[in-house]
């Protein structure tokens, strides 16, 4: 079953380009990643799955219903961490997190103080007092105090310091133990990593693939480095196959997928100072995704 579904959503600002005939699934029990660049328009899908803003166009469904007219019944359910919090500074952080957890029938108030704790969040502290990494783990308090269905996380982890991020990868995987989707927004492919079976690419508005990162971390891609003797043109291993080609002091670095004597074609005949061909990182795979058309 399909906890989110996002069928051809588009959202314009005026001429301006929000998303572009966006479309994806979440399933049930799943930590879905989606990713993409500052700017590819992972907020915006957040927003309008929120209800937060109207869309230009298509629609989305969460628990099945859709997210414009059941809006506030669905929302219920949901626990939302955005990429940047802001509270009423003169509350103390034990009185805003009762305060949102009255908003929730089902809360129990105990959550409240096991979450703090496991977070390191001092209570008795007001709001303008904390650190934005302090700030960014009271909307973590505050969007799981509920015990949500869903789980829906824009850039999350800004903010934390590196122990706290892996406590906060823990207690996300707690939730999706007990029940929870979870849908994970970033722009940093080792926190998709840590987390997600499935990620959505988005790149300027438009969703440019949807992979599972069993494949991805099987892909067949190559890295290459090589450094011949004699100088050629920066292009000469822009072949069918080759992403993220780099040129620099000489030396090209570059993935390839396809087939292998394509390259050794290319460089037996010439004096070879360096060849390296091995596996890829994640992130490399990725890069290619990104590149700017031309560039690939």
């Amino acid at each position: 079953m399909a906890v989110i579904e996002v069928n051809h959503l588009s959202k314009y600002y005026g001429r301006t380009r929000g998303i572009v005939d966006v479309s994806f699934q979440v399933e049930e029990g799943e930590i879905y990643g989606f990713i993409g660049p500052n700017g590819a328009g992972k907020s915006t899908t957040i927003r309008a799955l929120l209800g937060l803003i109207y869309p230009s166009g298509g629609n989305a469904r969460i628990f099945g219903q859709d997210c414009i007219e059941k809006g506030p019944i669905i929302r219920r359910d949901i626990g939302y961490l955005p990429s940047e919090v802001f509270y009423y500074d003169n509350m103390k952080v034990i009185d805003l997190l009762k305060y949102s957890a009255s908003f929730y029938p089902s809360s129990d108030y105990q959550r409240i103080y096991e979450l703090s704790e496991m977070l390191d969040l001092d209570l008795k502290r007001k709001i303008e007092d904390l650190s934005y990494g302090n700030r960014k783990k009271v909307g973590i308090v505050q969007g799981l105090l509920h015990s949500p269905r869903l789980i829906i996380l824009d850039e999350p982890t800004g903010g934390l310091d590196p122990l706290m991020q892996q406590k906060f990868f823990q207690l996300i995987k707690s939730e999706n133990q007990h029940g929870a989707s979870v849908l994970f927004s970033s722009h940093i492919l080792t926190e998709v990593q840590k987390l997600c079976s499935r990620v959505a690419i988005i790149k300027e508005g438009i969703i440019i693939g949807i992979e599972d990162m069993r494949t991805l971390g099987r892909t067949s891609y190559k890295r290459f480095v090589i450094e011949l003797a004699e100088v050629v043109d920066e292009n000469y291993f822009d072949l069918p196959g080759t992403a993220n080609l780099k040129y620099e002091d000489g030396s090209f670095t570059f993935l390839f997928q396809g087939e292998i004597n394509q390259i050794v074609d290319r460089i037996h005949k010439h004096q070879i100072k360096n060849l390296i061909v091995e596996e890829p990182s994640l992130e490399e795979v990725f890069l290619h995704y990104y590149e700017p058309e031309g560039e690939q």
